[in-house]
């Protein structure tokens, strides 16, 4: 099965496994280029250090190629791009604020940059600054998210950019597959279906969290950063819910020096960064300061595996999700659906053939 996206990465097939925070680790990462997809580390909560033993450690388990997401705002970026460019990475994935100066570093070693947006303008505009390819993410996608359905945002951005566009948000199986690629995608992108396999870091006990999820109660929520966020309801966003704006700005600043001790960072090289996002637009300072509060409490469901008393980022997909398979298996049998619904339209299309070949009467007369 292939496309650009694939010829682009050298892949087998267009499958993307996004870089979810502790939850992308090196393994994961290895698992999914292993089966035929494409994987990213997640090095936008890792110190450069961790992101080259992450780097080695894939390609001790693996000859396959794969990528590293980063945030171009933090302050190790430039570290981590020296890294991608030192180990052959094959591509980076990325968000808000990029870096001309980066990107252009990336694309001067011949690594693919993949940004993902939620906007159709912020598709617009990341081809303007040099991307190779665009995730888009609708609105039923985990985490940060935008306010557009996919199936209204994919197509609208598909109009507008001539580059691959990687289809996200709700896709779990064969049939979304083939349905992102009859509308024009290269692939799709997926984090919540990924989490949801035996190869997944996450503990058990948060893991059944995402199982007994019902879609309606994967809400988006605006209480974690001021930005919209789609998380699985539990005591620890209802808490969250009924915290005012002034105890979120005091837990952001406990959070954020707890996060940039755990980083290795320096109080001023945080604020340095904050204050880089801040100068772009795309956030608030207030919204830039109420960021520190996701990492540390995606880390205590994540990493701790204390569900309630953490935050549990999720895709509206993981509500009718109720498997966790390898991702060898998981990989393999997207494939054979997306295969077997390809025959089904083929021959659905035959026949549509042959009923327009057949001669028609309009106004048929009688004997």
């Amino acid at each position: 099965m292939q496309t650009r996206l694939t010829h682009m990465l050298g892949c087998r097939y267009p499958i993307i496994q996004t870089a979810m925070g502790w939850v992308a680790d090196a393994k994961l990462v290895a698992a999914t280029t292993s089966a035929g997809g494409f994987g990213f580390l997640a090095g936008a909560v890792m110190t450069a250090k961790e992101v080259e033993e992450g780097i080695l450690e894939i390609k001790a388990l693996t000859d396959g190629p794969f990528g590293v997401n980063f945030h171009m705002y933090m302050a190790q970026a430039p570290d981590i791009v020296d890294l991608c460019v030192k180990y052959g990475v094959r591509a980076v994935s990325y968000s808000r604020s990029p870096v001309p100066a980066l990107i252009e570093k990336l694309k001067a070693a011949g690594i693919v940059c993949i940004p993902t947006v939620g906007a159709t303008k912020h598709a617009v505009k990341a081809v303007t600054l040099g991307a190779d390819a665009v995730v888009v993410q609708g609105s039923e996608g985990g985490g940060h998210t935008g306010a557009v359905a996919s199936t209204i945002l994919l197509p609208d951005v598909l109009a507008k950019v001539q580059v691959p566009v990687i289809a996200a948000g709700g896709y779990r199986d064969g049939r979304g597959l083939v349905a992102a690629l009859a509308m024009g995608a290269d692939g799709i992108a997926m984090g919540t279906r990924f989490l949801m396999t035996e190869e997944s870091p996450v503990p058990a006990l948060t893991k059944a969290n995402y199982m007994h999820a019902a879609p309606e109660q994967i809400q988006i929520s605006t209480k974690l950063d001021g930005l919209p966020q789609r998380m699985i309801d539990n005591p620890c966003l209802d808490k969250l819910n009924h915290t005012s704006t002034l105890g979120m700005w005091l837990l952001a600043v406990k959070n954020g020096l707890a996060f940039s001790s755990g980083a290795n960072a320096s109080l001023l090289s945080s604020l340095k960064s904050a204050w880089a996002i801040s100068r772009t637009g795309d956030l608030s300072w207030a919204q830039t300061l109420m960021a520190a509060n996701a990492p540390m409490m995606i880390q205590e469901a994540m990493v701790n595996g204390h569900p309630d008393r953490g935050i549990l980022p999720s895709g509206q997909v993981a509500g009718i999700i109720s498997d966790q398979p390898t991702v060898e298996a998981l990989i393999a049998s997207i494939v054979a659906e997306a295969d077997q619904a390809i025959a089904e339209l083929a021959a659905l299309a035959g026949l549509s053939t042959l009923a327009s070949a057949a001669p028609t009467t309009l106004n048929p007369t009688q004997d």
